[in-house]
């Protein structure tokens, strides 16, 4: 397993976890055997995380496109979501971890958004990792949603259209009480970003692994965090000015 630097992990984690249907189809199983089987690699990963020392990890569980797949699915993984929330609250508790949710929560099944609304409720006073789950969420909505909400503001006059800056508009998303990814890894060889966090990644470094995402264990973990430590992050600068500014 790869030795990490302590002070070189990244900030703010985004996953975006793939390849758990490819992963059963591999295997002569059913697409939900391959979504169980993705839910013990959040475990993992979520731990791993936390006691790495990372502060923010933000995974993206549900699109809001994922609203078309088959039904006999969708109603799959809102069960095993709702399952997966029983379960975990407790060990979020014991790992200190505050869980918090991004999208549209109104598409969510009144089961579901109870589950949700308790084990962020429960939560909410760890000052641990803020584990935060993208569920019916689309980040060219929440762009639309965010732009609508500051024309109503502009509109109103409480807020001109000279203060409009990245900082303002960054205020109206569903992520304004996180910082923006330090780095994305996206697991079973898919290489695009699938409507997620598109504002907020504008600098985020990229990973993409052909490992589906049931079998991203620790050493693939480390493997990638690894490959983000030996990054140089210049946002726009050069090497040189980079290394003065340290």
């Amino acid at each position: 397993m790869q030795i990490l630097d302590p002070e070189k992990l990244p900030r703010h984690l985004a996953i975006i976890m793939d390849g758990n249907g490819r992963w059963a189809q591999e295997r002569m199983l059913k697409r939900i055997v391959g979504h169980r089987k993705g839910v013990e690699t959040v475990r993992t990963i979520v731990e791993e995380s936390s006691r790495l020392g990372i502060k923010y990890l933000t995974l993206f569980a549900f699109s809001s496109e994922n609203w078309l797949r088959p039904k006999t699915e969708v109603r799959a993984l809102m069960a095993l979501l709702k399952a997966y929330l029983a379960k975990e609250t407790a060990r979020m508790m014991t790992n200190n971890i505050r869980f918090a949710v991004i999208g549209d929560r109104a598409d969510l099944p009144e089961d579901v958004n109870k589950a949700v609304t308790d084990a962020v409720t429960k939560t909410s006073q760890n000052d641990g990792m803020v584990l935060t789950l993208a569920l019916s969420y689309g980040s060219r909505k929440e762009i639309i949603q965010a732009v609508a909400q500051l024309v109503d503001n502009v509109l109103a006059g409480t807020v001109t259209r000279e203060e409009i800056s990245e900082e303002i508009i960054s205020a109206y998303l569903y992520t304004r009480e996180i910082p923006d990814p330090d780095f994305l890894i996206r697991t079973s060889g898919e290489m695009r970003i699938s409507n997620f966090l598109l504002w907020q990644i504008a600098y985020t470094e990229l990973y993409f692994t052909e490992v589906n995402w049931p079998d991203f264990g620790k050493e693939e973990f480390h493997s990638a965090l690894a490959n983000y430590q030996a990054r140089e992050r210049r946002y726009g600068l050069i090497s040189d000015q980079v290394r003065k500014r340290r």
